[in-house]
């Protein structure tokens, strides 16, 4: 049986994927085989040796230490674009509340009291709060991904002119990006066109603090900015310098900053863009999947530190070997099986930077004296043997 340890709540519908009969799921297990996590912190955290793989239900794993889970052969997991629609409704939200008052419109019926010729006074005063519409306008969509390309489809629905910017743009994205998202070959010619953008990047060494005081000096002083991917990405002195210079109009974050507190031109979220119940569901459905393949099968889907690896089973017996990518190691695995008489019958190999992960169906169980042959190989980092 399978073990489960679970930190934070995790939906009850990505809970109940995992069967009882073969799981044993519970926020207190020893030697579990696995983590769900939501936001747990695990860096200061003691692995128990048992552990091999950890599931995020969300897409940030900022909380996850990557480094030490590839040094241990922990293969960790998320959920890329379980939560997309949520944020891109959220964006929406965002770009109205920076095109009209409305923040500001309520705030100030919140301060009336009941009172004779209450509708002459809001006719007076509505035009305090007036604004601009979104269709006909240019919506520059930052990083096309899950998120990013829900977005930029959501402004061509609306009316707007949508162009794109994303350099590592992957095949699956393509295809669910719009033929009418204009494609840009740089940030400066995106970032002088729009008069809204909306950030959908991860927080990577060049993407950190990459919205600065360059990108925003050419920008429209009616430009929204948004930003409801990382706050990371964003020089908020950047923004504020513009924001108090009026070259930009409004900047709308999910992401709230002591230095950002309190500025009549910033709104903030308390990072909500993926607290919905639905997106909650559908990340922890997602990993829970995830995690139930690799436990049974070996196979990889949606990590973030290891190689995406899947194989159908083609015998009840399945050997996996987590080895450092380095030269000739596939070799050694393959001639330790052989010299014990071991068939195998299919297998696959793959890496990820410095992690390279195999998948070998074989004809019958291998020993325990071929299991410590492969355990001594040098970069070997663990090895399962599944189904004897």
């Amino acid at each position: 049986m399978f073990k489960i340890r679970t930190y934070n709540t995790i939906s009850v519908k990505g809970l109940d994927r995992f069967s009882r009969e073969r799981y044993e799921v519970a926020s207190e297990l020893p030697s579990p085989d696995a983590f769900m996590i939501r936001s747990q912190k695990l860096h200061d955290m003691e692995f128990p040796e048992s552990l091999m793989a950890i599931g995020r239900a969300g897409a940030g794993v900022n909380n996850v230490p990557l480094d030490r889970c590839n040094e241990q052969g922990v293969v960790v997991f998320n959920a890329p674009g379980a939560n997309a629609n949520a944020v891109k409704e959220l964006v929406l939200a965002g770009m109205l509340l920076g095109s009209r008052d409305i923040y500001g419109g309520m705030k100030f019926v919140e301060t009336l009291e009941p009172q004779e010729g209450l509708d002459p006074l809001l006719e007076k005063e509505k035009k305090r709060f007036a604004g601009t519409e979104l269709m006909g306008k240019t919506l520059g969509v930052v990083g096309l991904g899950n998120i990013g390309s829900l977005v930029a489809n959501m402004g061509l629905a609306l009316g707007m002119k949508v162009i794109g910017y994303d350099p590592a743009i992957s095949v699956e994205a393509a295809w669910r990006l719009s033929s009418d998202v204009e494609k840009m070959d740089n940030l400066t010619s995106l970032f002088g066109r729009a008069d809204y953008i909306s950030l959908h990047l991860p927080v990577l060494d060049a993407t950190r603090g990459l919205i600065n005081d360059t990108l925003l000096a050419g920008v429209k002083p009616e430009l929204v900015l948004l930003n409801f991917a990382r706050g990371e990405i964003v020089d908020n002195a950047a923004v504020l310098r513009a924001l108090d210079e009026e070259r930009l109009a409004c900047y709308v974050s999910d992401f709230p900053a002591n230095d950002t507190l309190g500025h009549p031109k910033v709104l903030q979220m308390p990072h909500i863009g993926a607290s919905t119940g639905e997106a909650e569901e559908n990340c922890a459905v997602m990993v829970a999947d995830q995690l139930m393949d690799f436990l049974e099968n070996g196979n990889i889907r949606n990590s973030v530190n290891f190689p995406n690896i899947s194989l159908p089973r083609t015998t009840p017996v399945r050997l996996t070997i987590t080895n450092r990518n380095v030269p000739k190691v596939l070799n050694q695995i393959t001639g330790i099986i052989a010299e014990h008489d071991i068939n195998i019958v299919d297998m696959l190999n793959s890496s990820r930077e410095a992690v390279a992960y195999n998948i070998i169906d074989l004809e019958a169980c291998p020993c325990d004296t071929s299991l410590d042959a492969l355990r001594a190989i040098d970069e070997v980092v663990n090895l399962r043997v599944i189904g004897c």
